[in-house]
C-alpha cells in the first residue's frame, strides 16, 4: 500500500442512499424463494402470427370430476410474454418444512433502500398479491434465465389492481390445462442416427397436483412475517411443507375449498380471522411450480453441504489446491430444474470455481512495488472488471470502482439507524479482524432495480481489499503453457469423468435422508442415471477450393489440402513493408525466404518487401516509422510487423494507427513463433493465409443451395475498462453464391445495453455493397445473432427484427425473407455419445432437436466442432424468425456448412463463420482500437 497516502478528510460518514454492506445479516426465519427477478403480470395477449409452442394438454385425475372446475388455458410462454430475470418468486415467499435443517444466511439482494421492509419481510406488492388472490396466476417464461439461482434484488410487479373486499362466497377453482396447439416442426432426418446420453436426469412427478390457495386476513395484516408467523400456527391444517408469499398459498395437499381459520396478533392481542379459498389447480410440472422447485434443490445442495457461489454450488472443502500458482479449484455442480419438450429435467453440469490465493491487497502491495508513480492508475487499470469473491459469505462481486478516500475506519449506518464503522461490523458479525486501517475500498455497483411505484433504485456495496479475492485465471498465467496445462487437467474432466460426478451427485441426494425427503415432501423423484436418447450425425461437407474439390475427413481437419492446392482468389503481394527491430533481422529474412517458398502452392505471388529495420523496439519507433512509409510509399497494400515478447501496448499502438488512423491491412507477428526453424514453415503458411484473407482473398468454400441468400452474423463484446461499454460487431456477405466475401461494420452503444440500436446503417450499407457485387438484392437474408440470452429473446423478436426490416422500405418494393436464428455458446447441456457401449466426445455434426429442446421455439443443439479435450459441449441455435419456412433439415445444415467457413482455421469452429467474424470485429474494436474501424476497411477481413 501506498504508505503515503494522505489522511483521511473527515472522520465518519453516514452511507449514501442504497449503500450497504455486503453480506449483512437477514434475520433468521424461512428461506426466501427466488430472489433473483421480475415476475411480470402476463395481461398480455400473443401477436397474431407468432408460431404456436407444442403443449400437450394433460388430463388430471378423475379425483377432480364432479368439483365445478372450469379449465383455464395456460398463454403460450417464450412469445409476447415480457422477459424474466433469474427467478420468478420475490423474497417474501418462503418454503417451510418440519424437518430439520441447518440455520443458514438466507441470499440477500445486493443492497437495501430505505423504501425496504425490515429484515425477513416481503417486499412483493399489494397489487400482486390482491391480483394472484383472484385466482390468476401470471404466466412465465421457463427460459434458463428464469430458473437460475441468482443472487441479484427484484422485486414482484404487476398492474395496478383495486383493493379486494371480502367477498361472500368462494372463488371458482380454475383447473390449468395446457392449451392445444400445433406442434412445432423441429426435427430433420438427414444423417445418421447415433445413441446420446445427456447431463439431464428425469425428474418423476409423484403427486397428482399442486394447490394455490389464497390468503386473506381479517382484520387486515400489514407486517408480512407477522402473516408468516400465523399461517405457521396452523400446520396441522395445511400440512408442514408450504410455499407462502404472504398472500398466495401452495400446498402439494388439496384442502377443502374454503377454510376459515383463527388466531391472535400478538402486538394487541387482536383477534385475526383467516381465510384459505383454493384458487387453482396446477400440473405438478406447471411453469408456476418450477421456481419452488429450484428452491428445494437449493435446499438439497445446502444439505449436501454445497455452498451456493453465484448460481452454482461449490464444495470449498474438497479444493484442489495448486500451490506452485497460488491457486485453488473448486468442484462443484451447475443444477436447476427446468422444463422442456422431453418434460421435466434436472439440468446439471459439472463446474469449478478458481479461486486465487491473492487478495486484492495483495495485488495492491505488488502493483505499488513497481509502479509508485502511476499506482492509483495501473490499480484502476488492472482490477476495474474484475469479479471477486468475499469468502466470509461466498458471494462474488465485480469491482466497478475504487474508493481513495474512505477506508475501514469509516462509518456507515445499518437498517436499524446504528452507525458503526467497517472495522467493527467485521469484527462483531463476522469475527474478522482487519488488519490494515488504511487501505481504500472497492465500490460494487448493482444493477438498478425498478420498484412497483416505478421508482428506480440505485446502490453500492463497499469491499474491502483484505477481505476480497480474486477469481478466474490470471492473465500472466494465461499465457504459461505449463501452467494452463496443469490447470486444465483439473477443469477439463472426460464425458466418463462426467457421468461419474453426476452419478456422484445422485447417489449423495438418494443416500442422504434429509435430502432425499425434501425432494419427494413435493412429490419429487429423480432417475437414478443420467437420460438417454438418439441424436444425429449430419453428413459431411464437402471443400471447394480454386481448382479442386475434396469431402472432409472424421475430424473435419484440411489443413494439408489448403496449403498444397491454389485458393479460391489470391491477391498479389506486390508493395507490402517489414518492419523488425535490428536484433531480429534473421528472423524478418528467414520468414521472407519461407513465404517465397510456400506461395507457389496456394497459388499466390509474394514479392520482396521494403524493408524497415528499426534501431530499438519502443512503441514511438514502430509508430513514427509506419507514418514515414506510408506518406513515402503510395501503394503499400499491407504492413507486417515483427515485435519482441507479448507486447499489448505495441499492438494496440499499431492496429490504431492501421485500422483508425491510417486505414491499412496489417499483420503483427511475435518474434517468439518464428524463431523455431522447424515449426518455421507451418507457422509462415498460416501467416500467408491470413495476409490473403486481409488483403481480400477467399481461400474455400462450400456447396450453399439456397440461392440470392446473404447471411449475417452479429456479436456484442462488453468493454470492461470504459465502463462495459457495447460494442456491436455487424458482419454480412456480398457473394451470394459462395458467402465468401464479407462486408462488416462497428457500432458503439452504451453501457450495458445488449441490444444492438444502430443496425439501419449497418444493414443497409450491406444491402448496398450486395447490389453492387450481384447487380440485385438478396431474396433471403439469414441472421445469426450472438450474446442473447433466453431472457432476452422476446426483446430479439420484437425490437430488434422490427428495426431490421424497417430498414427493407430504404429500396423500393422490397420484402426479402428474413431468418433469425439467436445463437447460444455458454451453456450447461453436455452431449455423450454412447455408441462404443461407454460415453464418449461425439463426432463432429451431432445434432439434437428434440426432447431437451424448448417448448416455445423451433431449436436445435449443433456440435460443429471436433473436441480434443473434455466434454463436448454444443451449441444451442434458436429460431425467433422463419419467413423463409425453411424446413428443420435446411435450419441445420445450412448452419453446419456456415461453421466451415472461418478462414482463420482449417476446420470447423463452434458458431458459424459469420458470428466468429462479428466477434472478432467487436473484441478488436472494444478491446484495442476503442473506436470504429475505418470504412475504408469494411470490405477486407483486417480483423482477423
Amino acid at each position: 500500500m501506498d504508505p503515503s497516502r494522505p489522511p483521511m478528510r473527515g472522520s465518519s460518514f453516514r452511507m449514501p442512499f442504497g449503500v450497504r454492506m455486503p453480506g449483512a445479516l437477514h434475520g433468521a426465519g424461512e428461506m426466501a424463494l427466488g430472489r433473483g427477478a421480475q415476475l411480470e403480470a402476463a395481461a398480455q395477449q400473443k401477436k397474431p402470427g407468432k408460431q404456436e409452442s407444442m403443449a400437450s394438454a394433460t388430463a388430471l385425475p378423475s379425483m377432480f370430476r364432479g368439483l365445478g372446475i372450469e379449465t383455464l388455458p395456460t398463454r403460450s410462454l417464450g412469445q409476447g410474454i415480457p422477459p424474466l430475470g433469474r427467478s420468478l418468486i420475490g423474497r417474501g415467499m418462503y418454503l417451510d418444512t418440519e424437518a430439520k435443517r441447518t440455520q443458514s444466511t438466507p441470499i440477500q439482494p445486493s443492497f437495501p433502500t430505505p423504501e425496504a421492509l425490515p429484515t425477513g419481510d416481503s417486499n412483493i406488492s399489494a397489487s400482486l398479491m390482491r391480483s394472484l388472490g383472484r385466482g390468476e396466476l401470471p404466466s412465465v417464461s421457463a427460459g434458463r434465465a428464469s430458473i437460475g439461482l441468482g443472487r441479484a434484488s427484484a422485486f414482484l410487479t404487476s398492474p395496478a389492481a383495486p383493493p379486494v373486499k371480502p367477498e361472500s362466497s368462494p372463488p371458482a377453482v380454475l383447473l390449468e390445462q395446457p392449451e392445444k396447439k400445433e406442434p412445432l416442426l423441429k426435427q430433420g432426418s438427414k444423417g445418421k442416427v447415433i445413441p446420446l446420453g445427456l447431463n439431464l436426469i428425469k425428474i418423476n412427478c409423484q403427486n397428482d397436483a399442486v394447490y394455490q390457495y389464497h390468503v386473506t386476513f381479517s382484520p387486515n395484516v400489514e407486517c408480512k412475517s407477522m402473516r408468516f408467523g400465523m399461517m405457521k400456527e396452523h400446520r396441522s391444517v395445511t400440512g408442514d411443507v408450504t410455499a407462502f408469499d404472504g398472500s398466495i398459498l401452495y400446498l402439494p395437499i388439496k384442502l377443502e375449498q374454503v377454510i376459515n381459520l383463527k388466531s391472535q396478533r400478538k402486538t394487541d392481542g387482536a383477534d385475526i380471522n383467516i381465510k384459505i379459498q383454493m384458487t387453482k389447480i396446477l400440473e405438478p410440472s406447471s411453469d408456476l411450480c418450477i421456481p419452488f422447485y429450484n428452491v428445494v434443490l437449493k435446499r438439497v445442495m445446502r444439505i449436501l453441504d454445497m455452498k451456493l457461489v453465484g448460481r452454482n454450488f461449490y464444495d470449498p472443502t474438497s479444493a484442489t489446491v495448486l500451490q506452485q500458482h497460488r491457486l485453488q479449484v473448486w468442484p462443484g455442480y451447475a443444477a436447476s430444474i427446468r422444463r422442456t419438450d422431453g418434460g421435466l429435467f434436472l439440468l446439471a453440469d459439472v463446474s469449478h470455481k478458481i479461486i486465487r490465493n491473492d487478495s486484492v491487497l495483495d495485488i495492491m502491495h505488488v502493483l505499488y512495488q513497481q509502479s509508485r508513480e502511476n499506482f492509483q492508475d495501473e490499480c484502476t487499470k488492472q482490477l476495474i472488471g474484475n469479479i471477486v469473491i468475499t469468502r466470509y459469505n461466498n458471494r462474488t462481486y465485480r469491482i466497478d470502482d475504487i474508493d481513495w478516500i474512505k477506508s475501514p475506519k469509516d462509518t456507515f449506518t445499518l437498517s436499524d439507524g446504528k452507525e458503526i464503522s467497517f472495522i467493527e461490523y467485521y469484527s462483531q458479525h463476522y469475527g474478522i479482524t482487519v488488519k490494515e486501517v488504511d487501505q481504500p475500498l472497492l465500490i460494487h455497483r448493482p444493477n438498478e432495480k425498478r420498484l412497483p411505484q416505478g421508482k428506480v433504485v440505485r446502490g453500492e456495496i463497499l469491499l474491502l481489499p483484505e477481505l476480497s479475492f480474486m477469481t478466474g485465471i490470471p492473465e500472466k498465467m494465461r499465457k504459461d503453457f505449463r501452467a494452463m496445462k496443469d490447470l486444465t487437467q483439473q477443469i477439463n474432466l472426460s464425458p466418463k469423468q462426467h457421468h461419474i460426478a453426476l452419478g456422484q451427485l445422485l447417489k449423495n441426494i438418494e443416500s442422504n435422508e434429509a435430502s432425499k425427503n425434501e425432494m419427494s415432501r413435493w412429490g419429487l423423484r429423480l432417475d437414478q442415471d443420467i437420460y438417454r436418447t438418439n441424436g444425429r450425425i449430419l453428413p459431411l461437407e464437402k471443400i471447394n477450393l480454386r481448382n479442386n474439390s475434396f469431402p472432409t475427413s472424421e475430424d473435419l481437419n484440411w489443413t494439408r489440402e489448403v496449403t498444397r492446392d491454389a485458393a479460391l482468389c489470391t491477391i498479389p503481394l506486390n508493395f507490402w513493408a517489414l518492419f523488425y527491430p535490428k536484433r531480429c533481422a534473421n528472423q524478418a529474412q528467414e520468414l521472407v525466404n519461407m513465404l517465397e517458398k510456400i506461395a507457389g502452392p496456394i497459388g499466390m505471388r509474394v514479392n520482396q518487401p521494403a524493408w524497415v529495420e528499426l534501431k530499438d523496439d519502443r512503441t514511438e519507433t514502430y509508430a513514427r516509422s509506419i507514418k514515414s512509409t506510408l506518406s513515402s510509399e503510395g501503394k503499400i497494400q499491407m504492413m507486417v510487423c515483427i515485435i519482441t515478447g507479448t507486447r499489448d501496448d505495441l499492438y494496440g499502438a499499431i492496429k490504431k494507427l492501421c485500422c483508425v488512423q491510417s486505414p491499412i491491412p496489417s499483420q503483427v507477428i511475435n518474434a517468439k513463433t518464428i524463431s523455431q526453424s522447424n515449426k518455421l514453415r507451418a507457422v509462415a503458411q498460416k501467416i500467408l493465409l491470413q495476409i490473403n484473407c486481409k488483403l481480400g482473398g477467399e481461400l474455400w468454400g462450400v456447396d450453399i443451395p439456397l440461392k440470392q441468400l446473404m447471411v449475417i452474423g452479429m456479436d456484442v463484446y462488453h468493454d470492461p475498462s470504459r465502463g462495459m461499454q457495447s460494442v456491436v460487431g455487424f458482419v454480412a456477405s456480398t457473394i451470394s453464391n459462395t458467402l465468401t466475401r464479407w462486408y462488416s461494420r462497428v457500432v458503439f452503444q452504451m453501457p450495458h445495453q445488449e441490444i444492438a440500436d444502430s443496425l439501419k446503417l449497418c444493414l443497409v450499407g450491406a444491402l448496398k455493397k450486395f447490389y453492387e457485387v450481384n447487380h440485385c438484392l438478396p431474396e433471403k437474408i439469414v441472421l445469426y445473432r450472438d450474446g442473447v440470452s433466453d431472457g432476452q429473446l422476446n426483446t430479439v423478436a420484437n425490437y430488434e427484427i422490427p428495426q431490421l426490416q424497417k430498414c427493407f422500405e430504404t429500396f423500393a418494393n422490397y420484402h426479402p425473407k428474413m431468418v433469425v436464428f439467436v445463437v447460444q455458446k455458454k451453456i450447461s447441456t453436455n452431449l455423450y455419445s454412447a455408441a462404443s457401449g461407454q460415453f464418449d466426445t461425439p463426432a463432429p455434426g451431432t445434432v439434437l432437436d428434440h426432447t431437451v429442446t424448448s417448448k416455445e421455439w423451433v431449436d436445435f443443439f449443433l456440435m460443429a466442432h471436433h473436441v480434443r479435450q473434455g466434454c463436448g459441449i454444443p451449441t444451442h441455435y434458436i429460431c425467433v424468425l422463419n419467413m423463409a419456412n425453411l424446413s428443420p433439415d435446411h435450419m441445420q445444415r445450412l448452419t453446419f456448412k456456415l461453421c466451415h467457413m472461418y478462414w482463420n482455421w482449417s476446420g470447423t469452429i463452434r458458431v458459424p463463420a459469420p458470428c466468429k467474424y462479428a466477434h472478432k470485429l467487436a473484441f478488436l474494436s472494444g478491446q484495442v482500437l476503442h473506436h470504429e474501424p475505418a470504412i475504408q476497411l469494411c470490405e477486407k477481413l483486417f480483423f482477423l
